[in-house]
């Protein structure tokens, strides 16, 4: 199953993050059956690992995807509701989650890894969808597990935890994979812990909680005498913080607390990081590698320069120390040993955040935005000189243009984002 470079083919289904979309629209059993055929067909048969977070629609499109897996000739085994990050250290030859991580509940999605246990490349992606209409073989089968989340949590508290004993730590479940699983990390672990979203059922996936929506975790931080609080996306590869006063502490700051506790020589971020990271990394000599935006690039990133840390300010954080993918409880536990004898905010506040403002705009179409629009948003790069920077690009998951702009102060970030959304509507129409 070797790796091939992209043949720039525009892939139809494929996002930043597998496929996605809303379930029975662009997301139907049909073509998740059809997903699982092609990739146990690519895959040449063999043993693929299944798993999904709690959305009401995972159990019949995990289902259907094992259906597909079997009528290629391969062997789904399904472990039921299980992180992503377990999904990606327990891998057989391919590893599948079905999920729309920080989506709403009425979207879902399936995620891949290969046998190595990383993320696909884009030209893999379109081999995979060249299979989708391929004939069926037929003659595979499917099991069933129930000891992956066992093997999981044994694996990161061993490899990640440390004595939290003494620490009083909120944590946000979003109603997804992590719950009843995070808490019972931190509370072996001796920390006094208490959960909200921790009551999934398959309707309240990210619904007012989670790392998408702080403010139940916020509100419970600052009225509780914590030291900090966690919160996870609704599959747990993302993870973010707030500090004792329910300030929130994003990816780059969690990147950025890392990188200076684990003495790191490179880090691997994206294009979303912010100028202040990068001056701090500056100053303490760390290489920072930028890549496109979506964990799997950082992962590409730290792979092919030998890293070991990197991260998206949305929450992934990669620690491929003892792992092989972006994990939720195993960053916020290297957090919590990195804040232990000293506080949150003061570990975050060694990195100066510039002011940023975003924004998203519909958009009906897929794939990449017009080349004018690139061009006039480089001319206004040029035009700020390092003073300020915008950066447009489309979605990998969701129907919009995400516009980011940063400035030295916020109110010049907000207009330079109103500027800038004015070009794209002009521009898209």
């Amino acid at each position: 199953m070797a790796t091939l470079e992209s043949s720039g083919v525009a892939r139809s289904y494929f996002g930043t993050d597998g496929v996605r979309g809303i379930v029975g629209e662009f997301l139907t059993p049909e073509l998740v059956e059809r997903l699982g055929k092609a990739s146990a067909l690519w895959a040449k048969g063999g043993r693929v690992f299944v798993g999904r977070d709690t959305r009401a629609s995972g159990e019949e499109l995990e289902e259907a995807f094992a259906r597909g897996v079997a009528s290629a000739g391969g062997v789904a085994v399904l472990a039921g509701v299980v992180p992503t990050p377990a999904v990606a250290l327990l891998r057989l030859d391919l590893g599948v989650v079905i999920s729309a991580s920080h989506n709403p509940p009425e979207y879902n999605g399936v995620k891949f890894f290969d046998r190595d246990g990383r993320k696909l490349s884009d030209a893999v992606e379109e081999e995979i969808e060249a299979l989708l209409d391929a004939p069926a073989p037929g003659g595979g089968e499917v099991d069933r597990i129930d000891v992956a989340v066992d093997s999981y949590l044994e694996h990161v508290l061993e490899r990640f935890g440390s004595d939290l004993s003494g620490m009083r730590i909120a944590v946000d479940c979003a109603n997804g994979a992590y719950a009843g699983i995070a808490p019972r990390a931190f509370a072996r672990l001796g920390a006094e812990v208490e959960a909200i979203g921790d009551l999934p059922d398959g309707t309240n996936i990210n619904v007012g909680c989670g790392a998408t929506d702080l403010a139940a975790l916020q509100e419970l931080v600052r009225g509780g005498g914590f030291d900090l609080g966690v919160a996870f996306d609704g599959d747990g590869d993302r993870m973010l913080a707030v500090d004792h006063s329910g300030e929130v502490v994003d990816g780059d700051q969690i990147v950025a607390v890392l990188a200076l506790e684990l003495g790191v020589e490179l880090v691997a971020v994206t294009t979303m990081t912010n100028l202040g990271f990068h001056r701090l990394m500056e100053e303490r000599d760390v290489r920072v590698v930028t890549t496109d935006v979506g964990d799997r690039y950082v992962l590409e990133a730290l792979y092919r320069e030998g890293g070991v840390l990197g991260g998206e300010q949305s929450g992934h954080v990669i620690c491929l120390r003892d792992h092989v993918t972006g994990d939720g409880l195993a960053a916020a536990l290297l957090l919590c040993k990195a804040v232990r004898g000293t506080s949150l905010a003061e570990a975050a506040s060694v990195m100066e955040r510039y002011p940023q403002a975003k924004l998203d705009l519909p958009r009906a179409a897929r794939g990449p935005l017009p080349q004018s629009l690139l061009d006039a948003v480089d001319r206004v790069n040029v035009e700020l000189d390092g003073g300020g920077r915008v950066l447009v690009r489309p979605s990998g998951t969701e129907p919009v243009v995400r516009i980011l702009a940063e400035a030295q102060t916020k109110e010049e970030s907000e207009a330079l984002c109103g500027r800038i959304a004015e070009l794209v509507r002009e521009e898209l129409g």
